[in-house]
């Protein structure tokens, strides 16, 4: 997202989703994309190479993707919707870990296990592909940027993580909350100020360690000042660069 551009936002909704159209398409929005495309492999070739894509559909808002302790078989690349992982504990109380968007990886912190370490849960209507991690390996061999993109997604998954372990104000964690959603839509082509919020205020309360009532008071804050446009779960980011300066203390440790 632009730091110095001011945007006149209005409130659009979009529903992102990674393009099956064609083999090209669908691999431009796949975050293993750029190392097919880049090696010149397209779907159907991945197939014959038994990397064998599975077009999973039908998860509906509150459906398991996977739970705490499944087997470990398989990564997901989200097509469609928003996934949400967390823990729960004995007494059930929820720790919401992260949100997976189209495009993005979900279950790689289970290949070391060789079971899944938390739920993966469907916010919405959801379209995943299921890639075989066994197949995974053996393309690996014939393919070194695909290991390389595993342990690159996995850096990156550990480093998000630990945005948030410091002493930040809520503005500052709801404002690089907001900043780097936008930034992961335009990884992937989509609007960077126009954002649909499948999450909860309470899930995003719980993500950031913040009272759900302390979210929706700097939602309106934020309103208030013009930063951004809310209108139910639609959110427009007026002024990138105004919230990018709230934002910097977490996204540039």
């Amino acid at each position: 997202m632009g730091q110095d551009e001011t945007t006149n936002a209005r409130i659009a909704r979009h529903n992102p989703m990674a393009d099956d159209g064609d083999a090209q398409r669908f691999c431009s929005t796949c975050a293993f994309g750029s190392v097919c495309i880049g090696s010149g492999v397209d779907k159907a070739a991945l197939n014959a190479l038994h990397c064998l894509v599975e077009h999973v559909g039908g998860y509906r808002s509150g459906d398991a993707i996977f739970r705490t302790g499944d087997r470990f078989g398989a990564i997901f690349a989200v097509r469609a919707g928003t996934v949400k992982t967390r823990l729960v504990d004995i007494d059930g109380r929820e720790l919401v870990l992260g949100f997976h968007l189209p495009g993005e990886l979900v279950g790689l912190n289970a290949i070391h296990p060789e079971s899944y370490p938390c739920d993966a849960i469907a916010l919405d209507a959801i379209e995943v592909c299921r890639f075989s991690f066994p197949a995974l390996a053996v393309l690996a061999t014939r393919m070194p940027g695909i290991q390389q993109e595993l342990f690159r997604r996995l850096s990156k998954d550990i480093g998000s993580a630990a945005r948030l372990a410091g002493d930040y104000s809520a503005d500052e964690r709801l404002a690089a909350f907001l900043v780097d959603l936008g930034r992961r839509h335009a990884e992937r082509g989509f609007p960077a100020n126009a954002l649909h919020l499948a999450m909860s205020r309470g899930d995003i309360a719980n993500y950031l360690r913040l009272a759900a009532e302390t979210v929706s008071r700097v939602l309106r804050r934020f309103q208030d000042h013009g930063l951004i446009l809310v209108e139910g779960r639609d959110v427009a980011i007026a002024k990138p660069a105004e919230l990018f300066a709230l934002a910097r203390p977490i996204l540039q440790r």
